[in-house]
């Protein structure tokens, strides 16, 4: 499959590639199917999370050891079902980066955020992945360079 991505241009993704979100990404429901893109021959540290249905949309995505945040919780019944997943070293976390003052914050706000807050959890056997939402956390992690 093609896809034409503001940020990395014009690129062909293969079936195998595709990671589903069947439930869509809260603010982008109706992006169903993601691929993973990153520097080649690089340990991927932080990886893109290209939207294949609407290309526009691009998530900077890490996993929490990458940013020295040891971070652990537990899935519930559905959410194992969802993704399909029958052993847990299939499941990987990632969260949602960006840099601070992106929104139009002053220079205070310089470094990284992330979104500790609403974790994407892909089973790499099946290819499928969700969104888990924390209702009683409410915070950001911020790092500082």
């Amino acid at each position: 499959m093609k896809i034409d991505s503001p940020v990395f241009g014009s690129l062909e993704v293969s079936d195998d590639r595709i990671i589903e979100f069947p439930a869509g990404l809260p603010g982008f429901e109706d992006c169903h199917r993601f691929t993973l893109i990153h520097e080649e021959g690089a340990s991927p540290q932080v990886m893109q999370l290209q939207s294949v249905d609407q290309p526009e949309v691009v998530l900077s995505i890490a996993g929490p050891d990458t940013l020295g945040i040891n971070y652990d919780f537990t899935l519930n019944d559905a959410e194992v079902d969802a993704l399909r997943l029958t052993r847990p070293e299939d499941a990987v976390v990632a969260v949602v980066i960006r840099r601070a003052g992106e929104d139009g914050t002053g220079p205070a706000e310089a470094g990284l955020r992330a979104n500790f807050v609403a974790p994407l959890i892909i089973n790499t056997a099946s290819r499928i992945g969700l969104q888990k939402v924390f209702t009683r956390l409410g915070c950001d992690v911020t790092l500082r360079a």
